[in-house]
């Protein structure tokens, strides 16, 4: 009996490592669309080359974005139809004038912040402070948005400092539908904000990575700027690779960061907290594998119960 009580246990542990591990996720094979580190021109198309330009002494891109003057630039065409993507860019902002924003999108040719498709990561300054943005105009025309302040998606306010270089981050994950936008401090490495929208649909068609303030009509004032440095612009995509049910994201938030309640909003925004992110289960071991090892567990309970009483 003693035999078959080691058999039993060597049978459980081995059913229950085969429906109960992790499935190791195939990492792809990773393409990069484009790339830039400013270290030589990047030949950006701009209508305003006083203030946006490459700077060849600091091998960085300077920008000075005003609202209602519709002023733009943008990378050369990108070859982009679908699937999964990841948007890296540094940028230093040295000044963010009451009532105007930064920001750096990836869309369509009309670069406009208010048609689709087109996401957008924003760095602001109007009536919250100085908070961060991610903006989603789907292909379809939906409207989506997101802000670090607490009134948009119920953590606590975060803002960002001036004359400091944040690295950010935007991925787009094709299977869950879920665009995040992740900003860290690029001396210390300490991430200052993440979070998380659910786009609804697939994101397709987009060729231009872009800064600038089309279809930002502001107050009317012209004197006010969003002034800084842009650098170390990347975009890539991952051509296959196949999502096990416990991938977590690239940004996944730290442990200490606190769980929030949503709070109700009238917008069509979907929110997406980060400790609820959805990832597909495409090969997660399911209801069979499960009952499987319960099966094992209850065979060798009875068979070392019988054995305990007949010793």
């Amino acid at each position: 009996m003693h035999a078959a009580k080691i058999i039993l246990v060597s049978m459980l542990v081995l059913l229950l490592f085969l429906f109960t591990c992790p499935v190791l996720a195939d990492s792809g094979d990773q393409k990069t669309l484009y790339q830039t580190s400013f270290a030589t021109n990047p030949r950006w198309t701009t209508n305003n080359p006083s203030v946006d330009y490459w700077d060849s002494s600091k091998e960085m891109y300077h920008f000075s974005i005003a609202p209602g003057t519709g002023n733009y630039a943008y990378s050369p065409s990108i070859d982009y139809e679908k699937g999964p993507f990841t948007l890296d860019y540094d940028v230093t902002l040295e000044s963010v004038d009451e009532s105007t924003t930064f920001r750096l999108g990836f869309s369509g040719t009309e670069m406009d912040i208010g048609k689709g498709p087109n996401v957008i990561t924003a760095f602001g300054n109007a009536k919250y402070g100085q908070i961060m943005t991610l903006r989603l105009i789907t292909p379809s025309a939906k409207f989506m948005e997101v802000t670090s302040d607490t009134s948009s998606y119920g953590g606590p306010t975060v803002k960002y400092e001036l004359n400091t270089p944040y690295h950010v981050r935007l991925v787009y994950n094709d299977d869950s539908e879920v665009l995040t936008m992740t900003v860290t401090n690029k001396a210390t490495g300490t991430m200052l904000w993440s979070y998380f929208l659910s786009t609804r649909e697939p994101l397709k068609n987009m060729n231009r990575i872009y800064i600038g303030s089309v279809g930002d009509y502001g107050d009317g004032a012209t004197s006010k700027f969003a002034t800084g440095w842009i650098d170390n612009v990347q975009l890539t995509t991952t051509t296959s690779a196949s999502v096990s049910g416990t991938t977590t994201p690239v940004t996944s938030p730290p442990t200490t960061q606190p769980t929030f309640s949503l709070k109700p909003t009238t917008k069509t925004t979907t929110y997406v907290p980060l400790t609820s992110i959805p990832t597909p289960a495409k090969k997660s071991p399911g209801f069979g594998g499960i009952a499987i090892a319960g099966l094992a567990f209850a065979g060798a309970w009875v068979v070392l119960r019988q054995d305990s009483r007949k010793q």
